[in-house]
């Protein structure tokens, strides 16, 4: 099996224990992703809206920079600290997947890293190997 590590530069881990995507069997699979403003290192906002679109363009950029996107995703999980905002998550959720979105899972948890409100993980499939920029099979 071929394993492609994606680790955009301007999305660096938050420490080395884990990639922020792994291409491998033509899928990529995205690390869990926070609202981390990449330009500061901290939330977006306390609000989980604004966490909830800084967590799915920080996705985006990670799906990017391992060729892939948002059109390409079939799988979305959803982990929320307050599950009865989810109607809110989903509102801004739904200007990202507006028809026939990914296969969705939402859930409730008692808290996320840095304390985020929302984390947003993804499958996608992956572009072609001659498709993917950069990075490394290993």
């Amino acid at each position: 099996m071929n394993r492609k590590i994606v680790n955009p530069p301007e999305l660096p881990p938050l420490n080395s224990t884990y990639s922020q995507a792994i291409i491998a069997n033509g899928f990529v699979f995205v690390a869990g992703q926070i609202g981390l403003d990449p330009a500061t290192g901290k939330l977006a906002s306390d609000d989980i809206a604004e966490q909830t679109r800084q967590a799915l363009e920080n996705t985006v950029s990670v799906l990017m920079a391992a060729g892939s996107s948002l059109e390409k995703v079939v799988s979305v999980s959803l982990y929320l600290t307050e599950f009865d905002q989810l109607s809110r998550v989903n509102a801004i959720y739904g200007q990202y997947f507006r028809q026939n979105g990914p296969a969705k899972f939402a859930c409730g948890v008692a808290q996320l890293y840095g304390r985020a409100k929302v984390e947003v993980q993804m499958v996608a499939l992956a572009s072609t190997q001659s498709e993917i920029p950069g990075g490394r099979l290993c």
